[in-house]
């Protein structure tokens, strides 16, 4: 579990959210068997996909993040909710580097690519904004999207330390977004803030609490803390979605899986469930798949 911490400032220049996602990203090491650059890129993704959960409006709204590289890491999948499921998973997620200045290097396993996201908000079709990668450190990707694709200035801090047996010792992070209007020295209050903020693991390793990295993020100004929103590492797959993404295949690939195999066996990609179906229920989703 994950708990996000939400605040503002009183004067509503500002929000901020704050997340411990060590669970989170601890069950994706645990289901992925991911490798620590891994574990840092998907970590640091996932924790930013929650931190975007938690602003959605509706338990059923949802968004999924495509991040897409020519590095070794290949890209990532990242997907929440509006009421408190995250998950995700990397194309490659076994990729070691050497590392780049004594950290994991995310930027070089990800390497040049896109980052898109698409929010399905119960409307005929979802929003999709796309931009290039600028660093594929992810933070910086998602400061460069929400700047471009929304057009709200906004400061994001991720960081996932991975322990010696591979285990994640820290993980949390943390978006700040000016609301419409907000004055110019606000601005410039929290960049001097954020410049000088100690990355977010060491604070955690410190034992610092949520509420004290956000009062030290906005340095003395007023804050009112907002109602807290809690997201775990949750898989929503089912046979249903299943039947429905093998429908999609079209009646020719189904009927080549009949005849060729006899029958299908699926895995998840964002948990370990395997789904098992039959000749007779693969023939069913033929008939449907056929009308």
């Amino acid at each position: 579990m994950g708990n996000i911490t939400k605040a503002m400032d009183t004067d509503g220049n500002l929000r901020i959210s704050f997340i411990n996602s060590q669970e989170i990203v601890n069950t994706a090491q645990q289901i992925h068997h991911t490798s620590p650059v891994v574990t840092a890129a998907l970590g640091r993704t996932l924790t930013v996909t929650a931190l975007m959960g938690a602003m959605l409006k509706e338990p059923t709204d949802n968004l999924t993040v495509y991040i897409k590289g020519d590095g070794p890491l290949g890209g990532m999948v990242t997907a929440a909710d509006g009421a408190g499921m995250v998950k995700g998973y990397a194309y490659q997620p076994l990729v070691d580097l050497p590392l780049k200045k004594g950290k994991l290097d995310v930027g070089g396993a990800i390497g040049h690519g896109s980052l898109a996201i698409s929010r399905d908000l119960g409307l005929k079709e979802p929003y999709i904004g796309k931009v290039p990668l600028v660093t594929g450190e992810i933070g910086e990707d998602f400061t460069y999207y929400f700047a471009k694709s929304e057009q709200t200035p906004t400061a994001i801090a991720l960081g996932v330390l991975v322990d010696t047996d591979l285990s994640v010792r820290r993980a949390g992070g943390m978006m700040v977004q000016l609301m419409p209007g907000a004055d110019d020295k606000i601005a410039a209050h929290l960049e001097e803030n954020l410049r000088v903020l100690p990355p977010l693991t060491s604070l955690l390793e410190e034992g610092k609490t949520p509420e004290e990295i956000i009062e030290m993020v906005l340095g003395g100004m007023s804050i009112k803390y907002l109602d807290n929103a809690n997201y775990e590492y949750r898989c929503d797959c089912s046979m249903d979605k299943i039947s429905r993404a093998l429908i999609s295949l079209g009646a020719e690939e189904l009927l080549d899986m009949i005849e060729k195999d006899g029958g299908a066996e699926i895995t998840c990609q964002f948990c370990p469930k395997v789904y098992r179906l039959n000749k007779e229920e693969l023939r069913a989703l033929y008939e449907s798949a056929r009308q």
